[in-house]
């Protein structure tokens, strides 16, 4: 029988069945010790993935097949070595930013942004937690607006909590499989819990450090009422790259990628080449690529040149 994989707990997995019967299913070891694209994953399967199952006399039953996956959101896991799938088979990812308790950060952000652009996987990014700003942080949430809505990413801006500007997440929502990711604390448990009232997902108060805490544990997708399901996922601190090649990291930067159909050089990597020579860092030049966006870039670029001259 086949089904989709709606919640992940160790050695063990949900799969709502194609009849809507909901099954405990065990991934065998074969699985656990093959590997995705030479990749060593913390799991060989993930919230979203369509696969085949054998049922058992007790009712449980095992994962005989993972079928072939659209698209993916993959990250460095803190384990070394290992690489962990965060969802799979998704129509978008809502990205949950925050501005104070927890800050986000750009480059958070840009490296977020520059993996779905790898794995084809749209996202929107959600301004959480409104209602907590003073002054200065709406003038710094407009910048931020302003800036990635010009290279081409949805924003929208919600208190979760005060349930204000959730009836555009809604119908953002409606017949859709999507991801929800973001820093631990930025309160997408919050925002599930108010989308589906009596769940009652745990979530806990910021640390005076300003960092989130843990609440989520495990993947798990949730029916939404209005139709559509929405993936609740642990949250991340860090964002590692994976399977990226230095020489494709520009065409994950949309408006770096536009910028450098006009390099003198094909082979540009907007890193040490002459400035005149390089469309990239004249535009840089004349704001029209913001400084933050290409520092993210140069970042990753040195990341990825350093990772490859280790390997």
């Amino acid at each position: 029988m086949q089904g989709m994989i709606i919640k992940t707990t160790g050695s063990w997995v949900s799969v709502l069945l194609d009849n809507d019967e909901v099954v405990e299913c065990r991934v065998k070891g074969k699985f656990r010790q093959s590997k995705m694209h030479d990749l060593n994953l913390t799991s060989p399967v993930a919230v979203g993935d369509r696969v085949e199952c054998k049922l058992s006399i007790d009712g449980t039953g095992s994962i005989d097949k993972i079928l072939e996956r659209k698209n993916y959101i993959i990250r460095k896991s803190s384990h070394a070595r290992k690489q962990s799938l965060i969802g799979v088979n998704i129509d978008q990812c809502l990205l949950i930013v925050t501005l104070a308790s927890p800050r986000t950060s750009k480059g958070f952000v840009d490296r977020f942004l520059a993996t779905a652009e790898r794995y084809h996987v749209p996202v929107r990014i959600i301004f959480n937690k409104i209602d907590m700003y003073e002054e200065e942080d709406k003038e710094v949430h407009q910048e931020w607006v302003d800036l990635y809505s010009s290279i081409g990413y949805d924003c929208y801006s919600i208190s979760a909590l005060e349930d204000d500007g959730l009836d555009q997440i809604k119908t953002l929502l409606k017949d859709k499989i999507s991801l929800l990711s973001g820093h631990s604390g930025a309160g997408k448990s919050t925002l599930i819990n108010t989308l589906i009232p009596g769940l009652d997902l745990r979530t806990s108060e910021v640390t005076d450090y300003g960092k989130g805490v843990h609440t989520t544990t495990n993947s798990e997708a949730f029916e939404l009422d209005f139709g559509g399901w929405v993936m609740d996922t642990p949250g991340i601190k860090e964002f590692g790259l994976v399977n990226i090649k230095v020489e494709e990291l520009s065409s994950l930067f949309p408006e770096i990628h536009e910028a450098s159909q006009s390099c003198q050089f094909n082979n540009c990597w907007h890193y040490n080449e002459p400035e005149n020579k390089c469309n990239v860092k004249q535009k840089l030049e004349t704001g029209e690529i913001a400084l933050s966006r290409f520092e993210s870039y140069i970042k990753l670029v040195e990341e990825l040149k350093d990772l490859r001259d280790y390997l």
